[in-house]
Protein backbone atom coordinates (compact mmCIF):
# COMPACT_ATOMS: atom_id res chain seq x y z
CA UNK A 1 0.00 0.00 0.00
CA UNK A 2 1.28 3.29 -1.22
CA UNK A 3 -0.42 6.68 -0.25
CA UNK A 4 -0.02 10.02 -2.60
CA UNK A 5 -0.71 13.56 -1.71
CA UNK A 6 -2.70 14.35 -4.48
CA UNK A 7 -4.48 17.53 -6.35
CA UNK A 8 -5.26 21.18 -5.20
CA UNK A 9 -2.79 20.45 -2.32
CA UNK A 10 0.15 19.62 -4.65
CA UNK A 11 -0.96 22.44 -7.26
CA UNK A 12 -1.76 25.50 -4.19
CA UNK A 13 1.95 24.38 -2.62
CA UNK A 14 3.41 25.10 -5.38
CA UNK A 15 1.93 28.49 -6.39
CA UNK A 16 3.13 29.61 -3.13
CA UNK A 17 -0.60 29.78 -1.68
CA UNK A 18 -2.29 28.34 1.37
CA UNK A 19 -3.37 24.82 1.65
CA UNK A 20 -6.86 24.29 2.74
CA UNK A 21 -7.26 20.74 1.99
CA UNK A 22 -5.39 17.73 1.23
CA UNK A 23 -6.48 14.47 -0.24
CA UNK A 24 -4.51 11.28 -0.64
CA UNK A 25 -4.56 8.75 -2.94
CA UNK A 26 -4.25 4.87 -1.99
CA UNK A 27 -2.35 2.56 -4.07
CA UNK A 28 -2.14 -1.18 -4.08
CA UNK A 29 -4.99 -1.49 -1.65
CA UNK A 30 -8.26 -2.60 -1.70
CA UNK A 31 -11.64 -2.05 0.85
CA UNK A 32 -10.66 -4.71 3.36
CA UNK A 33 -7.15 -4.00 3.46
CA UNK A 34 -8.11 0.18 4.35
CA UNK A 35 -10.59 -1.28 6.85
CA UNK A 36 -7.99 -3.42 8.44
CA UNK A 37 -5.84 -0.35 8.50
CA UNK A 38 -8.47 1.51 10.69
CA UNK A 39 -10.26 3.27 8.05
CA UNK A 40 -13.34 4.59 7.76
CA UNK A 41 -15.39 4.09 4.75
CA UNK A 42 -17.62 7.11 3.30
CA UNK A 43 -17.63 6.94 -0.53
CA UNK A 44 -20.85 6.06 -1.52
CA UNK A 45 -19.82 6.20 -5.68
CA UNK A 46 -16.50 4.79 -4.92
CA UNK A 47 -14.41 4.01 -1.94
CA UNK A 48 -13.15 7.00 0.03
CA UNK A 49 -11.92 6.38 3.28
CA UNK A 50 -11.59 8.82 6.60
CA UNK A 51 -7.84 8.52 8.22
CA UNK A 52 -8.60 7.14 11.61
CA UNK A 53 -6.51 10.37 12.96
CA UNK A 54 -6.44 13.11 11.40
CA UNK A 55 -10.08 11.96 9.27
CA UNK A 56 -8.03 13.42 5.99
CA UNK A 57 -9.36 11.48 2.93
CA UNK A 58 -7.57 9.01 1.19
CA UNK A 59 -9.32 7.40 -2.23
CA UNK A 60 -8.55 4.54 -3.72
CA UNK A 61 -7.04 4.88 -6.77
CA UNK A 62 -9.29 4.27 -9.74
CA UNK A 63 -10.58 4.67 -13.23
CA UNK A 64 -13.42 5.55 -14.56
CA UNK A 65 -15.38 4.84 -17.90
CA UNK A 66 -18.60 6.83 -19.20
CA UNK A 67 -21.48 5.09 -19.57
CA UNK A 68 -24.98 8.05 -19.60
CA UNK A 69 -24.88 11.39 -20.44
CA UNK A 70 -24.25 14.08 -17.38
CA UNK A 71 -22.60 14.32 -14.62
CA UNK A 72 -23.92 10.63 -12.99
CA UNK A 73 -23.41 8.74 -15.94
CA UNK A 74 -19.46 6.92 -14.87
CA UNK A 75 -18.72 3.40 -14.04
CA UNK A 76 -15.60 3.08 -11.87
CA UNK A 77 -13.35 0.69 -11.42
CA UNK A 78 -10.91 0.73 -8.02
CA UNK A 79 -8.55 -2.21 -7.71
CA UNK A 80 -5.32 -2.87 -6.61
CA UNK A 81 -3.89 -2.96 -9.90
CA UNK A 82 -5.03 0.61 -10.96
CA UNK A 83 -1.67 3.22 -10.89
CA UNK A 84 -1.11 6.23 -9.99
CA UNK A 85 -0.75 7.55 -13.05
CA UNK A 86 -3.76 6.16 -14.55
CA UNK A 87 -5.80 7.93 -11.62
CA UNK A 88 -4.22 10.83 -12.16
CA UNK A 89 -5.12 10.63 -15.87
CA UNK A 90 -8.89 10.95 -14.88
CA UNK A 91 -8.65 14.28 -13.62
CA UNK A 92 -9.48 17.38 -15.48
CA UNK A 93 -7.14 19.74 -15.79
CA UNK A 94 -3.17 19.18 -16.14
CA UNK A 95 -2.57 21.35 -12.93
CA UNK A 96 -4.86 19.24 -10.42
CA UNK A 97 -3.19 15.64 -11.86
CA UNK A 98 -0.16 16.36 -9.74
CA UNK A 99 0.75 14.04 -6.96
CA UNK A 100 3.36 13.56 -3.97
CA UNK A 101 4.84 10.87 -2.45
CA UNK A 102 6.45 10.12 0.96
CA UNK A 103 9.62 11.78 0.47
CA UNK A 104 8.15 14.49 -1.08
CA UNK A 105 9.03 13.88 -4.65
CA UNK A 106 6.65 15.29 -7.76
CA UNK A 107 5.01 13.09 -10.26
CA UNK A 108 3.39 14.94 -12.89
CA UNK A 109 3.14 12.87 -15.29
CA UNK A 110 0.70 15.29 -17.78
CA UNK A 111 2.64 18.57 -17.59
CA UNK A 112 0.82 20.19 -14.76
CA UNK A 113 3.97 22.19 -12.93
CA UNK A 114 4.44 23.16 -16.79
CA UNK A 115 1.00 24.57 -17.43
CA UNK A 116 1.54 26.17 -13.68
CA UNK A 117 4.25 28.01 -14.83
CA UNK A 118 2.97 29.19 -18.28
CA UNK A 119 -0.36 30.31 -16.27
CA UNK A 120 -2.05 28.09 -18.31
CA UNK A 121 -5.63 25.87 -17.81
CA UNK A 122 -5.37 22.69 -19.88
CA UNK A 123 -7.23 19.25 -19.75
CA UNK A 124 -5.36 16.24 -19.16
CA UNK A 125 -6.90 13.80 -21.51
CA UNK A 126 -9.86 13.75 -24.03
CA UNK A 127 -11.59 12.22 -21.25
CA UNK A 128 -12.30 15.70 -19.87
CA UNK A 129 -15.45 15.74 -22.36
CA UNK A 130 -17.38 13.05 -20.22
CA UNK A 131 -18.22 15.08 -17.55
CA UNK A 132 -20.13 18.67 -18.03
CA UNK A 133 -19.43 19.47 -14.53
CA UNK A 134 -15.43 20.21 -15.44
CA UNK A 135 -16.71 23.30 -17.91
CA UNK A 136 -18.01 24.46 -14.73
CA UNK A 137 -15.40 23.77 -12.55
CA UNK A 138 -12.53 25.19 -15.52
CA UNK A 139 -14.86 28.32 -15.51
CA UNK A 140 -14.28 28.50 -11.54
CA UNK A 141 -10.46 28.05 -11.16
CA UNK A 142 -10.47 31.02 -13.94
CA UNK A 143 -12.00 33.01 -11.34
CA UNK A 144 -9.56 32.02 -8.68
CA UNK A 145 -6.26 32.62 -10.82
CA UNK A 146 -7.22 35.46 -12.50
CA UNK A 147 -3.68 35.92 -14.89
CA UNK A 148 -4.60 32.31 -16.23
CA UNK A 149 -5.30 31.87 -19.44
CA UNK A 150 -7.47 28.58 -21.08
CA UNK A 151 -5.41 26.42 -23.51
CA UNK A 152 -7.19 26.73 -27.09
CA UNK A 153 -7.62 23.26 -27.19
CA UNK A 154 -9.28 22.87 -23.94
CA UNK A 155 -11.40 25.72 -25.48
CA UNK A 156 -12.46 24.32 -28.47
CA UNK A 157 -13.40 20.82 -26.49
CA UNK A 158 -15.56 22.56 -24.02
CA UNK A 159 -17.12 24.42 -27.22
CA UNK A 160 -17.99 21.10 -28.65
CA UNK A 161 -19.43 19.68 -25.69
CA UNK A 162 -22.05 22.91 -25.28
CA UNK A 163 -22.99 21.53 -28.91
CA UNK A 164 -23.50 18.29 -27.97
CA UNK A 165 -26.04 18.54 -24.67
CA UNK A 166 -23.84 17.81 -22.33
CA UNK A 167 -24.53 21.25 -20.48
CA UNK A 168 -27.84 20.40 -20.74
CA UNK A 169 -27.64 17.54 -18.21
CA UNK A 170 -26.50 18.90 -15.28
CA UNK A 171 -28.27 18.83 -12.34
CA UNK A 172 -29.20 22.21 -10.58
CA UNK A 173 -27.95 21.51 -7.44
CA UNK A 174 -24.34 20.91 -8.86
CA UNK A 175 -24.70 24.11 -10.85
CA UNK A 176 -25.62 25.86 -7.93
CA UNK A 177 -22.60 24.45 -5.87
CA UNK A 178 -19.92 25.57 -8.59
CA UNK A 179 -21.56 28.60 -9.32
CA UNK A 180 -21.58 29.47 -5.84
CA UNK A 181 -17.74 28.71 -5.46
CA UNK A 182 -16.92 30.78 -8.20
CA UNK A 183 -18.98 33.97 -7.17
CA UNK A 184 -16.90 33.75 -3.88
CA UNK A 185 -13.46 33.35 -5.87
CA UNK A 186 -11.07 36.32 -6.37
CA UNK A 187 -12.97 37.76 -9.63
CA UNK A 188 -16.14 36.05 -10.49
CA UNK A 189 -16.50 38.14 -13.79
CA UNK A 190 -14.06 35.28 -15.31
CA UNK A 191 -15.93 32.10 -14.39
CA UNK A 192 -18.86 33.77 -16.14
CA UNK A 193 -16.31 34.78 -19.26
CA UNK A 194 -15.53 31.44 -19.26
CA UNK A 195 -18.76 30.40 -19.56
CA UNK A 196 -19.98 32.78 -22.27
CA UNK A 197 -16.84 32.06 -24.53
CA UNK A 198 -17.85 28.25 -24.59
CA UNK A 199 -21.13 28.96 -24.67
CA UNK A 200 -22.38 27.22 -21.60
CA UNK A 201 -23.17 30.61 -20.68
CA UNK A 202 -26.41 31.05 -22.60
CA UNK A 203 -27.75 27.22 -21.68
CA UNK A 204 -26.95 27.45 -17.82
CA UNK A 205 -27.98 31.26 -17.04
CA UNK A 206 -29.93 32.64 -20.66
CA UNK A 207 -30.63 36.13 -18.03
CA UNK A 208 -27.11 37.31 -17.80
CA UNK A 209 -26.03 36.28 -21.30
CA UNK A 210 -28.83 38.23 -22.91
CA UNK A 211 -27.00 41.31 -21.47
CA UNK A 212 -23.93 41.43 -23.95
CA UNK A 213 -24.56 43.81 -26.40
CA UNK A 214 -27.19 45.49 -24.78
CA UNK A 215 -26.68 49.53 -24.65
CA UNK A 216 -27.43 51.82 -21.60
CA UNK A 217 -27.35 55.39 -21.25
CA UNK A 218 -23.44 56.78 -21.24
CA UNK A 219 -23.93 59.17 -18.84
CA UNK A 220 -25.07 56.42 -15.65
CA UNK A 221 -22.77 53.79 -17.83
CA UNK A 222 -19.90 54.85 -19.05
CA UNK A 223 -19.15 51.10 -20.01
CA UNK A 224 -22.36 50.92 -22.39
CA UNK A 225 -22.33 47.51 -22.61
CA UNK A 226 -25.22 46.28 -19.72
CA UNK A 227 -23.12 42.59 -19.93
CA UNK A 228 -20.26 44.25 -18.82
CA UNK A 229 -21.74 46.76 -15.81
CA UNK A 230 -22.89 43.04 -14.53
CA UNK A 231 -19.56 41.51 -14.27
CA UNK A 232 -18.14 44.35 -13.06
CA UNK A 233 -20.51 45.02 -10.43
CA UNK A 234 -19.69 41.30 -9.35
CA UNK A 235 -16.31 42.16 -9.48
CA UNK A 236 -17.13 44.79 -7.30
CA UNK A 237 -18.67 42.74 -4.63
CA UNK A 238 -15.62 40.66 -4.30
CA UNK A 239 -12.88 43.63 -3.87
CA UNK A 240 -14.92 44.40 -0.80
CA UNK A 241 -15.26 40.99 0.38
CA UNK A 242 -19.01 40.70 0.53
CA UNK A 243 -21.06 37.78 1.49
CA UNK A 244 -22.79 35.27 -0.93
CA UNK A 245 -26.20 36.43 -0.88
CA UNK A 246 -24.99 39.98 -1.78
CA UNK A 247 -22.90 38.84 -4.88
CA UNK A 248 -25.67 36.64 -6.29
CA UNK A 249 -27.39 39.69 -5.96
CA UNK A 250 -25.22 42.06 -8.00
CA UNK A 251 -24.80 38.90 -10.41
CA UNK A 252 -29.06 39.21 -10.71
CA UNK A 253 -29.54 42.83 -10.45
CA UNK A 254 -30.30 43.75 -14.10
CA UNK A 255 -31.48 41.24 -15.44
CA UNK A 256 -34.69 42.77 -17.13
CA UNK A 257 -32.69 45.32 -19.58
CA UNK A 258 -32.07 42.02 -21.51
CA UNK A 259 -35.57 42.33 -22.54
CA UNK A 260 -36.70 45.87 -22.32
CA UNK A 261 -38.50 47.07 -25.73
CA UNK A 262 -36.00 48.57 -28.91
CA UNK A 263 -38.30 51.44 -27.88
CA UNK A 264 -37.18 52.17 -24.30
CA UNK A 265 -33.62 51.55 -24.84
CA UNK A 266 -31.50 52.67 -23.70
CA UNK A 267 -32.95 53.89 -20.85
CA UNK A 268 -34.28 50.48 -19.68
CA UNK A 269 -37.63 51.90 -18.05
CA UNK A 270 -39.07 49.72 -15.63
CA UNK A 271 -36.95 47.01 -15.81
CA UNK A 272 -36.51 46.69 -11.84
CA UNK A 273 -39.66 44.40 -11.62
CA UNK A 274 -38.87 42.84 -14.71
CA UNK A 275 -35.14 41.98 -13.51
CA UNK A 276 -36.73 40.61 -10.21
CA UNK A 277 -39.18 38.14 -11.59
CA UNK A 278 -36.21 36.96 -13.71
CA UNK A 279 -34.03 36.41 -11.16
CA UNK A 280 -36.54 34.47 -9.07
CA UNK A 281 -36.46 31.92 -12.13
CA UNK A 282 -33.00 31.51 -11.68
CA UNK A 283 -33.17 30.96 -8.40
CA UNK A 284 -35.85 28.40 -8.43
CA UNK A 285 -34.30 26.75 -11.16
CA UNK A 286 -30.55 26.91 -9.60
CA UNK A 287 -32.53 25.75 -5.97
CA UNK A 288 -30.56 28.53 -4.31
CA UNK A 289 -30.72 29.05 -0.91
CA UNK A 290 -33.70 31.36 0.36
CA UNK A 291 -31.13 34.66 2.21
CA UNK A 292 -29.66 34.67 -1.70
CA UNK A 293 -32.85 34.30 -3.41
CA UNK A 294 -34.89 37.02 -1.48
CA UNK A 295 -31.54 39.65 -1.63
CA UNK A 296 -31.32 39.30 -5.27
CA UNK A 297 -35.46 39.99 -6.14
CA UNK A 298 -34.92 42.81 -3.72
CA UNK A 299 -32.23 44.41 -4.73
CA UNK A 300 -33.21 43.75 -8.29
CA UNK A 301 -36.74 45.75 -7.68
CA UNK A 302 -35.49 48.62 -5.42
CA UNK A 303 -31.38 49.35 -6.80
CA UNK A 304 -32.70 52.26 -8.96
CA UNK A 305 -35.23 53.48 -6.60
CA UNK A 306 -32.10 53.61 -3.72
CA UNK A 307 -29.89 55.51 -6.53
CA UNK A 308 -32.31 58.17 -6.76
CA UNK A 309 -33.23 58.85 -3.19
CA UNK A 310 -30.67 61.64 -2.44
CA UNK A 311 -33.74 63.30 -3.95
CA UNK A 312 -36.49 61.52 -1.70
CA UNK A 313 -38.15 63.79 1.47
CA UNK A 314 -38.42 61.67 4.40
CA UNK A 315 -41.94 60.33 3.47
CA UNK A 316 -40.30 58.94 0.40
CA UNK A 317 -37.61 56.86 2.46
CA UNK A 318 -39.79 55.70 4.77
CA UNK A 319 -41.98 54.03 2.19
CA UNK A 320 -39.02 52.31 0.49
CA UNK A 321 -38.26 51.34 3.97
CA UNK A 322 -41.78 49.70 4.51
CA UNK A 323 -41.22 47.92 1.06
CA UNK A 324 -37.76 46.63 1.96
CA UNK A 325 -39.15 45.25 5.72
CA UNK A 326 -36.30 47.58 7.00
CA UNK A 327 -37.23 47.29 10.70
CA UNK A 328 -37.56 43.24 10.77
CA UNK A 329 -35.10 42.03 8.02
CA UNK A 330 -32.50 45.02 9.35
CA UNK A 331 -29.59 42.82 8.35
CA UNK A 332 -31.02 41.97 4.71
CA UNK A 333 -31.69 45.95 4.23
CA UNK A 334 -28.12 46.69 4.71
CA UNK A 335 -27.09 44.09 2.27
CA UNK A 336 -29.32 45.41 0.07
CA UNK A 337 -27.47 49.22 0.35
CA UNK A 338 -24.30 47.80 0.20
CA UNK A 339 -25.27 45.80 -3.36
CA UNK A 340 -26.65 49.08 -4.42
CA UNK A 341 -23.27 50.85 -3.83
CA UNK A 342 -21.44 48.10 -5.40
CA UNK A 343 -23.95 48.72 -8.52
CA UNK A 344 -23.08 52.68 -8.42
CA UNK A 345 -19.31 52.12 -8.23
CA UNK A 346 -19.43 49.07 -10.87
CA UNK A 347 -18.83 51.31 -13.56
CA UNK A 348 -16.18 52.53 -15.94
CA UNK A 349 -14.55 55.25 -14.59
CA UNK A 350 -16.98 55.84 -11.51
CA UNK A 351 -15.16 52.74 -8.93
CA UNK A 352 -14.46 55.83 -6.05
CA UNK A 353 -17.42 57.81 -6.48
CA UNK A 354 -18.97 58.96 -3.72
CA UNK A 355 -22.68 57.26 -2.80
CA UNK A 356 -24.34 59.02 0.45
CA UNK A 357 -27.34 57.19 -0.21
CA UNK A 358 -26.31 54.06 1.46
CA UNK A 359 -25.70 56.10 5.21
CA UNK A 360 -28.35 58.20 4.83
CA UNK A 361 -30.61 54.44 4.87
CA UNK A 362 -28.45 53.55 7.25
CA UNK A 363 -28.61 56.54 9.80
CA UNK A 364 -32.46 56.77 8.71
CA UNK A 365 -32.66 53.13 10.41
CA UNK A 366 -30.67 53.75 13.17
CA UNK A 367 -33.10 56.54 14.02
CA UNK A 368 -36.35 54.40 13.48
CA UNK A 369 -34.43 51.34 15.85
CA UNK A 370 -34.32 53.87 18.37
CA UNK A 371 -38.42 54.62 18.51
CA UNK A 372 -40.01 53.61 21.81
CA UNK A 373 -42.33 52.22 20.10
CA UNK A 374 -44.10 50.52 22.84
CA UNK A 375 -45.09 54.03 24.20
CA UNK A 376 -46.42 55.21 21.05
CA UNK A 377 -48.74 52.08 20.99
CA UNK A 378 -49.50 52.63 24.85
CA UNK A 379 -50.41 56.10 24.24
CA UNK A 380 -52.55 55.79 21.23
CA UNK A 381 -54.45 52.89 23.18
CA UNK A 382 -54.47 55.31 25.93
CA UNK A 383 -56.27 58.57 23.68
CA UNK A 384 -58.72 55.20 22.85
CA UNK A 385 -57.09 54.48 19.70
CA UNK A 386 -57.38 50.86 18.36
CA UNK A 387 -56.09 48.69 15.16
CA UNK A 388 -55.40 50.46 12.11
CA UNK A 389 -55.29 54.31 14.41
CA UNK A 390 -52.81 52.79 16.14
CA UNK A 391 -50.57 51.46 13.37
CA UNK A 392 -51.13 55.13 12.02
CA UNK A 393 -49.55 56.25 15.11
CA UNK A 394 -46.67 53.92 14.89
CA UNK A 395 -46.38 55.50 11.12
CA UNK A 396 -46.66 58.90 12.79
CA UNK A 397 -44.05 58.61 14.57
CA UNK A 398 -41.61 57.36 12.48
CA UNK A 399 -41.82 59.55 9.56
CA UNK A 400 -41.58 62.70 12.40
CA UNK A 401 -38.04 60.61 13.45
CA UNK A 402 -37.28 60.79 10.10
CA UNK A 403 -38.17 64.63 9.48
CA UNK A 404 -36.02 65.58 12.90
Amino acid sequence: MQTFLVGGAVRDALLGRPVQDRDWVVIGADPASMLAAGFLPVGQDFPVFLHPQTHEEYALARTERKTAPGYHGFAFHAAPDVTLEQDLARRDLSINAMAQDAQGRLIDPYGGQRDLAAKVLRHVSPAFAEDPVRILRLARFAARFTDFSVAPETLALMQAMVAQGEVDALVAERVWQEISRGLMEAKPSRMFEVLRDCGALARLCPELDRLFGVPQPAQHHPEIDSGVHALMVIDRAAQEQSPLELRYACLCHDFGKGLTAPELLPRHIGHEGLSAKLAKQLSERWRVPNECKELAELVAREHTHVHQSTGFGPEARLRLMERCDAWRRPERFALMLWACECDARGRLGLEDRDYPQRQQFLNDLARLQALDLSAVSAQALAEGKTGPAIGRAVQAARLAALMA
